[in-house]
């Protein structure tokens, strides 16, 4: 098993560029479902998640072919309806077939995909979704069994705003008869980019971005080409780390709007964010000011990068509270601070954190995909060797990570 060793206290310098955001391609690759031909996907990370659903799409039957950052998949024949347990629990956002194969072929047996380190995350919300199209569901043995002639468009509130909930919703919606009119629906760029290629295979979807969207059916799609858009939390991940490590970081191949609440954040911890058309530089303030945030949805501040920004608050000066509405679990990754010298305290959903001079490092063990990210950002500031075990968790979501580190002066390895 892979850990990463790092030796901190080298403040990163010069430019770095993002890889297509995971979270975009994974519905998008997923979309191919609903229509024969060839799509064609450019800029698509080359990750464990995207690995797994790739596999998950080749079970289906799907003919995929993969050329560096391009991916090329075509559905013409799916043999098979049902996403089984032993590919699901591999990655929850596997449940995101249930939609297309209901609306493309009339049936889908999905595993459950049950609970996951940082929370329960049920998936009610595409399950009552679905039924509101005309989709007869029924829970057997541990799966999702769904069926319909034809889903039929219906007006369907979102108890609460579900990013997976409302991808999977609109795939369905869009081979529906007639009009679906989703509200309180999730307004994240990913969102809004799967709407984008839905819409260049022919679908009419109109208000993604907002909390109402409404799509209007379509008979058929067909294939498209599209490059995906980049990935916001790595964009954020080293903006972070330039500001921690006192550097001077220009990240390249962003897109800046989508991270306002972040940029907004990071200012008033001091560093200088330069941003422009899509390139974002940050340069490290001699110290670090506190700064207290509260993880919302979209366009608020990202719970994906709630755990990158404790560590910077870890070595502010002054106290900061950080908030986390979002999941219930995601505090895991304060014990492995604790050992690197972080002095946080938990009261309910919300950490009290004290800044401390400096970290020292020491052996940590990553719990989840961004506290992985954390424990490499407080490596990559804390004195001595701190050594990250198992990182599995971070080739889940960013892509040759400890490359770009080392590119930017960082003294970073990984060890099989």
């Amino acid at each position: 098993m892979d850990k990463i060793i790092i030796e901190g206290g080298v403040p990163l310098q010069g430019q770095v560029n993002i890889s297509g955001a995971k979270n975009a391609a994974l519905p998008i690759l997923v979309s191919s479902l609903l229509t024969e031909g060839q799509n064609i996907y450019h800029n698509v990370p080359q990750l464990r998640d995207i690995d797994s659903i790739k596999e998950l799409l080749s079970y289906l039957c799907a003919d995929i072919q993969t050329e560096g950052d391009t991916v090329k998949i075509k559905a013409d024949g799916l043999c098979k309806t049902e996403a089984p347990y032993d590919l699901v629990r591999k990655m929850r956002a596997s449940v995101l077939v249930l939609g297309p194969l209901v609306a493309r072929v009339k049936k889908a047996r999905v595993s459950l995909p049950g609970g996951c380190a940082i929370g329960a995350r049920p998936i009610n919300l595409h399950l009552k979704g679905l039924a509101r199209l005309g989709a007869s569901i029924e829970l057997k043995h541990g799966y999702v069994e769904a069926s319909a002639d034809r889903l039929v468009g219906d007006d369907f509130y979102f108890d609460m705003p579900t990013v997976t909930g409302t991808e999977n919703i609109m795939m369905a919606a869009v081979l529906a008869k007639g009009k679906t009119v989703l509200r309180n629906a999730a307004r994240e760029p990913e969102i809004t980019a799967l709407a984008d290629v839905l819409n260049r295979m022919g679908a009419d979807v109109q208000g993604a971005g907002s909390s109402v969207i409404t799509i209007n059916g379509v008979s058929e799609l067909h294939p498209a080409e599209v490059t995906i858009i980049p990935d916001r939390i790595e964009t954020g991940t080293f903006m972070v780390a330039a500001a921690l490590t006192k550097g001077d970081v220009t990240i390249s191949r962003c897109e800046p709007d989508h991270l306002r609440a972040v940029i907004n954040k990071l200012k008033l911890t001091g560093s200088e964010v330069i941003v422009k058309d899509k390139e974002i530089r940050v340069k490290g303030p001699d110290r670090i000011c506190s700064a207290d945030i509260k993880t919302q949805p979209y366009p608020g501040f990202p719970t994906d990068m709630q755990a990158q920004f404790m560590v910077l608050m870890s070595v502010a000066k002054g106290l900061s509270v950080i908030s986390e509405t979002i999941f219930e679990n995601r505090f895991i990754h304060v014990s492995e601070l604790h050992r690197l010298g972080a002095d946080i305290r938990i009261s309910g959903d919300s950490a009290i954190i004290k800044g401390v001079p400096t970290l020292s490092g020491a052996p940590v063990m990553a719990s989840d995909l961004r506290a992985s990210a954390s424990l490499i950002l407080a490596g990559l500031v804390a004195e001595g060797s701190t050594e990250v075990s198992r990182v599995y968790h971070l080739d889940r979501g960013y892509e040759a990570m400890e490359k770009k580190f080392s590119a930017l002066g960082a003294r970073i390895q990984r060890v099989r």
